[in-house]
C-alpha cells in the first residue's frame, strides 16, 4: 500500500468560523495532518510526495469561475481594505440570481454556501497540494503500481460542489482524483467505471452534486440524516441522481446517536451495492469524526471499530484509494487511523 502527502496542505490556517450564529474556534487544524503524517511514518511507511498535475484535472470538474475564484480570493480581498482576515461570505446566492457578481464580497456569497470554509492567504496552496496527493494516489492504483493507496488531504474536500466552497472544503479532492483516472482506464480497454462510498459523519453533498447525472460514476454515501445534521439540504434517501445518472446516487442516511454495529452494517450494504456496479476501482472518502468522542460527530464507531471498518471495506477486493476527508478529535487520531489501516491491510494479507 502506498501513502502519497503534501507538506503544504498544513499551510490552511484559518483561526475561527461562524457556526449557529457565533464565532468559534474552526475544528479543521493543521495538526490534524500532522498526526496523521507522524502515524504513517511511525508504521515505519514513506509518505510520498505527489507530482504537481496543474490545472487540467481541476478544470475537469470545477467551473473556470469558482477555480479563478479560489486561486484569487484572499489577494483580492484583503487589497479591498476594511476587510477581515480571511474571506468569508455576509451574502448568499439568491435563488435563480440573474447575474454573477464582479465585486470579491458578492463572488464570496456566490461561490461559498456556508460560513465553514475560511478562505486565508495559503487556503489555495493548501488545497491544490492536497488535490495532487489525491489525484497521485489514484494513478499509482490505475496504472498498477499498487492495489490500495492512501491520499492524506487536507484540508477536506467531499463538501466542494463543482461552484462552491463549504463544510471546511474547497475542492473536491476524491471527485478530481476518480475523475482523472477514467481516460486512464479506458486506455487500458476497461470499462471505465468508478464508485466512491463516502464513510464521513458528513454527506458528501459536493461529491454528489459533482456525479448527479453519471452513470460511470456510482456513489454511496453513509452518513447522520441531513433532517437535524450538516449539510441540512442534501443527502436524503430519495436523491437517487437524475438524467442518465439515475439509480447511480445512494445515500444511506442514519439517525443521530447510531452505534457501531449500525453504522458497520450500513456500510456493509452500500458495498453490496457497490459490488453489483461492478467498478474498475473504489475510492473511499474517509472520515473519522464516525468516531464516538469526535466534537462534531453523531455515531458510536469506537477506535476498535475502525479495524473492523477498514476489513469491511478491503474485504470488496477492489483496487482501493483512500482519501482523508473529517476527524477532528486530533489526539485520537493517529490511533483510528492505525486501527483502519490495521484491519484493511489485515484483511488484504489474509
Amino acid at each position: 500500500m502506498k501513502f502519497v502527502h503534501h507538506p503544504d496542505a498544513a499551510l490552511h490556517r484559518p483561526a475561527t468560523y461562524f457556526n449557529k450564529g457565533l464565532l468559534r474556534a474552526l475544528p479543521e487544524k493543521p495538526e490534524r495532518v500532522g498526526a496523521l503524517a507522524s502515524l504513517i511514518e511511525k508504521r515505519g511507511e514513506t509518505l510520498i510526495r505527489p507530482d504537481d498535475y496543474g490545472s487540467a484535472p481541476r478544470a475537469a470538474v470545477h467551473t473556470p469561475a469558482y477555480l479563478a475564484f479560489l486561486e484569487t480570493a484572499h489577494a483580492r480581498w484583503v487589497a479591498k481594505g476594511d476587510m477581515g482576515d480571511v474571506v468569508l461570505p455576509n451574502v448568499h446566492r439568491m435563488q435563480a440570481a440573474p447575474s454573477y457578481p464582479t465585486c470579491i464580497v458578492g463572488q464570496a456569497g456566490w461561490h461559498m454556501f456556508d460560513t465553514a470554509c475560511p478562505i486565508g492567504a495559503e487556503t489555495w496552496t493548501a488545497t491544490c497540494a492536497a488535490t495532487n496527493a489525491a489525484i497521485h494516489a489514484a494513478r499509482l492504483v490505475a496504472t498498477g503500481a499498487d492495489r490500495a493507496a492512501y491520499a492524506l488531504c487536507r484540508p477536506p474536500g467531499h463538501h466542494a460542489t463543482r461552484d462552491m466552497a463549504g463544510g471546511f472544503c474547497y475542492l473536491n479532492h476524491v471527485a478530481v482524483a476518480a475523475e482523472s483516472v477514467l481516460p486512464i482506464l479506458r486506455a487500458q480497454g476497461r470499462a471505465a467505471r468508478v464508485a466512491i462510498i463516502d464513510v464521513d459523519v458528513h454527506h458528501g453533498n459536493g461529491t454528489q452534486d459533482i456525479f448527479y447525472e453519471r452513470d460511470d460514476v456510482f456513489f454511496v454515501s453513509v452518513h447522520a440524516d441531513p433532517a437535524e445534521f450538516y449539510p441540512h439540504m442534501a443527502g436524503f434517501a430519495q436523491e437517487r441522481g437524475t438524467g442518465r445518472g439515475e439509480g447511480y446516487n445512494l445515500n444511506l442516511p442514519l439517525p443521530i446517536g447510531s452505534d457501531e454495529a449500525t453504522v458497520l452494517a450500513t456500510i456493509g450494504k452500500g458495498l453490496e451495492e457497490v459490488r453489483r456496479f461492478g467498478p474498475d476501482m473504489l475510492f473511499v472518502s474517509l472520515g473519522f469524526d464516525t468516531f464516538i468522542d469526535d466534537p462534531l460527530a453523531a455515531f458510536g464507531v469506537t477506535t476498535p471499530g475502525f479495524a473492523r471498518m477498514g476489513a469491511l471495506i478491503a474485504a470488496a477486493d477492489m483496487p482501493t484509494v483512500l482519501v482523508q476527508e473529517g476527524g477532528y478529535a486530533i489526539d485520537a487520531l493517529s490511533a483510528n487511523l492505525s486501527s483502519f489501516l490495521d484491519g484493511f491491510e489485515g484483511k488484504r494479507a489474509a
